[in-house]
């Protein structure tokens, strides 16, 4: 699904420009997210998220596990944070709700793994 694979483009981005930029072509100006760790609503908020997530885990890349899953206007999706060619240190899976307009107003992630 086109949507899940900006939406990991944008987690992924690690040029500043570049990244706002995708994060304003994947979510509604009003999205919200939020998983176990952070939230936040806007472009602003959200891509402040996405670098502090970057700079934890620095080399670290977001990859799809599975098929996604939709129905009306919800999705739901896997995915896996890991280095390049090393076992993932995250699983998670994302629930969003979609806007008219194909972007997403909302996401709700949970950590499916973690590793301490």
């Amino acid at each position: 699904m086109q949507i899940v694979e900006k939406y990991l483009a944008a987690w992924n981005e690690r040029n500043t420009e570049e990244r706002r930029a995708r994060v304003a072509a994947t979510f509604t100006p009003g999205a919200a997210y939020k998983d176990p760790l952070m939230q936040g609503a806007g472009h602003a908020s959200i891509d402040a998220l996405i670098a502090g997530a970057q700079e934890h885990f620095p080399g670290h890349r977001f990859e799809l596990a599975g098929t996604p899953d939709s129905h009306n206007d919800v999705l739901r999706f896997s995915w896996t944070l890991g280095a390049p060619g090393s076992e993932p240190v995250a699983k998670g899976t994302d629930f969003a709700l979609i806007a008219a307009d194909g972007r997403l107003a909302s996401v709700t992630g949970f950590i499916d793994y973690f590793a301490q």
